[in-house]
């Protein structure tokens, strides 16, 4: 296939472009104005000029795409959400999302499959409730921001295209995401819960992440959504707890929340206390297989 990536550079493109083209897939890497693209026709890709915020897409480069993976978002844990924060946290994907699909709906032949990224965010706090891809959404920031860009992305349909949106959970990788962040604390032996700890965290090994992309480029049965989250999630103080047992070290200094409401604002409460006991239901039924299924295994992996 050729498959056009926003969002190539981030964590979990960089993997994907790595997956697709150790087996031979033709890669177009989507590149903003900011982005530090590469020589143009690197074997990592050519890189394709794209300004969302101009409406602009270079559609000479960008025809004959059989796919469209969209990852682009600025960071969601890059800063407090002061409303600027948010206003760039949304045009980055909702808006730019919808420049996108725009551009692609020119084209002479637009493709025939549109992947976004979404997340897990979506459901807000919800408690111990389990949540599978048919549950209701939340009502905080994160939740409609997840809402608005899952339907922006939809509108790939009006061009035909088969469109997929993937929730993400928490991407466990040792160079990126909210692992990384995590790590210099524990392995100082400062690590602990947050909060009550009792909080569920839904988590995916980046491996698991790339590979669930890969399934539905190619599964024509698995539009709509789907859910890209480990089929165990976890508590906060059991996640806690088998990072420090991976690290050899204790976990028995806890961050208030109160603290971390107080350091982050609104962002502590949507990305580190707030509980989501997601179901990859979709998955699941479709039997896919995990590489890493269970927590300890994962860590021991992505950290080794």
């Amino acid at each position: 296939m050729r498959v056009l990536i926003s969002g190539s550079t981030g964590l979990i493109g960089t993997a994907l472009v790595e997956s697709l083209r150790a087996d031979g897939h033709s890669i177009g890497r989507l590149a903003r104005p900011a982005t530090r693209a590469g020589p143009a026709g690197s074997a990592a890709g050519t890189w394709i000029r794209w300004d969302p915020a101009a409406g602009e897409l270079d559609s000479a480069a960008a025809e004959g795409a059989d796919a469209v993976v969209n990852l682009a978002g600025a960071s969601i844990g890059g800063g407090r959400w002061s409303p600027t924060r948010k206003r760039l946290l949304r045009n980055s994907r909702v808006e730019a999302t919808r420049s996108l699909i725009e551009s692609l709906s020119h084209l002479a032949r637009p493709p025939r499959v549109f992947v976004s990224a979404s997340a897990v965010g979506y459901f807000g706090d919800r408690g111990d409730e389990e949540l599978t891809e048919q549950s209701s959404p939340g009502d905080d920031f994160l939740a409609q921001l997840c809402v608005d860009w899952e339907a922006a992305a939809m509108r790939a349909a009006e061009f035909g295209a088969r469109v997929s949106i993937v929730r993400f959970g928490i991407v466990l990788a040792a160079k990126g995401g909210a692992l990384a962040q995590m790590l210099l604390p524990f392995r100082l032996g400062l690590g602990g819960r947050l909060g009550s700890g009792k909080q569920w965290m839904s988590w995916i090994a980046l491996q698991d992440a790339t590979n669930i992309l890969r399934r539905v480029l190619d599964d024509e049965h698995l539009s709509g959504v789907v859910h890209a989250v480990a089929p165990g999630p976890v508590r906060n103080v059991e996640f806690t707890a088998a990072l420090a047992r991976v690290l050899h070290r204790p976990a028995i200094l806890p961050a208030p929340g109160f603290a971390l409401r107080l350091v982050l604002g609104e962002m502590a409460e949507a990305l580190l206390l707030s509980s989501q006991h997601v179901i990859p239901a979709r998955l699941k039924e479709a039997g896919h297989p995990f590489e890493l299924p269970g927590l300890i295994a994962a860590l021991g992996a992505v950290l080794s």
